[in-house]
């Protein structure tokens, strides 16, 4: 799910940048008020910055205080949607990854509630909440590709996920493609 200007730019690296920031991310799986399993996606507000409005998994830069990225990802999520670390059975990671815009390589990790969380979004952290049935990351009708200018590149054909409205890509596109061929493993 890299856009190819993207895959190209990565592969012409010969290493990721020993400055490269550190960041962790929850993939949160919860039932639904149907019953059915759901995944926690955050829209991000508008701000000067290059992640600016996107679509994106609750999560952010490792702090000193953060034993690990595991811990990095519990801690934010509880930061940005209200979630107790306690609240949260950590079930793996998944492959971290490298996102030359912004600096970070990214810790993807996937977490699970037993019951809906009562989320309390941060409003200077998240502008929205997108709760996707599972089903709908599964089915082939969500994936697309679109033209899109980006903070690295003008109109270029972006490979994405629609869910609810948004367009889902880049980093958090790439990471719930690696979740969907997971769970296409055991549905």
């Amino acid at each position: 799910m890299a856009p190819q200007v993207r895959v190209k730019e990565l592969e012409a690296m010969e290493s990721i940048p020993d400055q490269a920031r550190q960041a962790g991310v929850m993939a949160l799986f919860y039932p639904g008020q149907d019953t059915l399993a759901r995944l926690l996606l955050i829209v991000r507000p508008t701000y000067p910055g290059v992640h600016s409005g996107q679509v994106a998994f609750p999560g952010g830069g490792r702090e000193p205080e953060d034993e690990d990225l595991l811990q990095t990802a519990l801690r934010e999520t509880r930061e940005e949607v209200g979630v107790p670390e306690g609240d949260v059975q950590c079930l793996r990671p998944l492959s971290p990854l490298y996102i030359p815009p912004s600096n970070y390589t990214v810790s993807p990790h996937v977490g699970l509630c037993t019951a809906r969380p009562n989320f309390r979004p941060d409003p200077e952290e998240v502008a929205g909440l997108i709760e996707v049935p599972v089903q709908e990351l599964l089915g082939p009708e969500n994936i697309v590709s679109r033209p899109m200018t980006t903070s690295y590149a003008h109109r270029i054909e972006v490979p994405a996920f629609t869910f609810q409205g948004h367009i889902v890509w880049g980093a958090t596109a790439m990471i719930l493609s690696e979740l969907r061929s997971l769970l296409r493993q055991v549905v």
